[in-house]
Parts: C-alpha cells; sequence; structure tokens
C-alpha cells in the first residue's frame, strides 16, 4: 500500500514539473533564484 501510494506521489509530481516546462515556467524560476543570489551577496 505505502509503495502504491509513493509511485503515484512521484508520477504526480513528474507531470506537475512536466507541465511547468511546458508553460515556461523554468526562465522565470531561473530569474528569480539569479535575483535572491545577487541580493543575498548585495549586487542590486
Amino acid at each position: 500500500m505505502k509503495n502504491r501510494i509513493r509511485e503515484m506521489v512521484f508520477i504526480i509530481g513528474f507531470i506537475f514539473i512536466g507541465l511547468g516546462i511546458y508553460r515556461g515556467e523554468v526562465g522565470k524560476v531561473l530569474i528569480k533564484a539569479i535575483n535572491i543570489c545577487l541580493e543575498c551577496i548585495g549586487i542590486d
């Protein structure tokens, strides 16, 4: 039973990652990560 739930969560997570890539969210996340890093080291 636990293995089945674990598999389903993995598959759903994989689907959501795929949807995010399809919608072009990768670029938005990358820009936000770069901005956070630049703020942390004081270049902003």
